[in-house]
């Protein structure tokens, strides 16, 4: 990995399916690379994006809820949220 250009390492910074994390860095999904990469490829096209994470967004909830259905402390909706969507920009910077 370390040989890899940079661009690369912040294109494979895609989501490992049912534990939501980052295939390269291993942090939860959206992890910051990943964040920058979508604001890039979205090209501030917001609602475009948040379109494009809504179903992530309930199908990372769904899948981080069944993996441990027995927790005490079961995943918070609002956390997952704000991790998969709270972060986007609500309007476009001119």
């Amino acid at each position: 990995m370390d040989g890899e250009p940079a661009a690369d390492r912040v294109a494979n910074h895609v989501a490992l399916p049912q534990l939501w994390i980052c295939r390269v860095d291993a942090y939860p999904w959206p992890c910051a690379d990943a964040r920058l990469n979508l604001l890039a490829g979205f090209d501030g096209r917001l609602l475009a994006l948040n379109l494009y994470l809504a179903p992530l967004f309930v199908e990372a909830l769904t899948d981080l809820s069944a993996i441990a259905p027995d927790l005490a402390d079961p995943p918070d909706p609002r956390a997952i949220y704000e991790r998969f969507m709270g972060w986007v920009p609500l309007r476009r910077n001119r």
